[in-house]
């Protein structure tokens, strides 16, 4: 059973190019939340078509739009939507009616009784092509391997977030496709439920085969970030000393072959070796050093943030 909140929501949408779906995507959030109260924020990512002029023509008051100066990519779109959002819960979702906000109810309810942090959605019946299934099937499978969080569907925008989950989350570069792994970070009690998807609408797919390959990359950054990143010196500065410690063994061998067999150790490649890993090792333990002092420079600094902002106007007037 859904249950209607005083609480205000905010249903934030990064746009980009999606001048002939934002019309009917506004027109389905407002049918699905009648009887709640809440705001619509949609975030234009610098669109090269008239989605800024579309959102402004429609004249509504529930209507946040959000003006970036430039493109900065989804998921800075979402992070100036998140950071602008000022509803009890955030509902996040994509501008292309793939998602259906008819589940945003439903969604709610999980949050608002069961006390869940993050609601997100597994798709059902997905309306993509293959070159979309396959690597999202691909990107899915390493992410539950590698991180050990079972997630089914990290693809799936849409979400709901408390407030405070959501505001603590650091969303950069492609980061976006993890954010249900960010939020669990944060300590995030998470709920997956399955949820309706269609096909886009109107206008094109921004992702392709090439995205499989920035997924393993985000995902080795995160992998980082979980384990390491409160202590980077635990993982540069343990294999510091291994390497230090290997090429000392190496060279203590060398010296005992040349001074109790009196062989010539000077055109041996082993030497170089030895050399070789006491001066990585010296290098990544000063890296371990180096990178927990931009730690501590990161969480005692003030933070900027890395997008900025042409206008904001509600319903269609700065």
């Amino acid at each position: 059973m859904n249950i209607v909140t005083n609480s205000l929501l905010s249903v934030v949408v990064p746009l980009y190019n999606e001048e002939d779906n934002v019309t009917l995507l506004t027109q389905k959030i407002h049918e699905s939340l009648q009887g709640y109260n809440y705001q619509i924020v949609y975030v234009d990512d610098f669109s090269k078509d008239r989605t800024r002029k579309v959102v402004q023509g429609l004249k509504d008051d529930k209507v946040h739009l959000i003006a970036l100066k430039k493109n900065y990519g989804q998921s800075l779109a979402l992070a100036a939507g998140l950071d602008y959002a000022q509803g009890d819960y955030i509902i996040t979702m994509d501008g292309d009616l793939q998602n259906d906000p008819s589940d945003i109810p439903q969604m709610l309810t999980y949050a608002i009784t069961e006390d869940y942090d993050v609601v997100t959605g597994i798709r059902q019946k997905r309306k993509d092509s293959l070159l979309k299934k396959i690597p999202s099937k691909i990107a899915n499978f390493l992410v539950r391997r590698v991180t050990k969080l079972d997630i089914k569907d990290n693809g799936c925008a849409l979400k709901v977030f408390t407030k405070d989950i959501a505001k603590d989350l650091n969303l950069y570069g492609e980061m976006h496709r993890f954010i249900t792994l960010l939020a669990h970070l944060e300590g995030a009690q998470i709920k997956q439920v399955p949820v309706k998807h269609h096909a886009r609408h109107a206008g094109v797919s921004k992702y392709g085969l090439e995205r499989v390959f920035k997924v393993v990359a985000d995902m080795m950054l995160l992998l980082f970030i979980r384990k390491y990143f409160q202590r980077p010196i635990h993982l540069f500065g343990i294999l510091g000393v291994l390497l230090i410690i290997l090429g000392i063994f190496i060279n203590i061998y060398l010296l005992i072959v040349k001074f109790s067999m009196g062989e010539d150790i000077g055109t041996r490649p082993l030497l170089i070796f030895g050399m070789m890993f006491i001066l990585a090792g010296i290098q990544l333990f000063t890296i371990g050093i180096v990178m927990e002092l931009l730690i501590r420079t990161y969480y005692e600094s003030q933070q900027k943030r890395p997008y900025r902002i042409k206008k904001i106007t509600v319903g269609g007037t700065a």
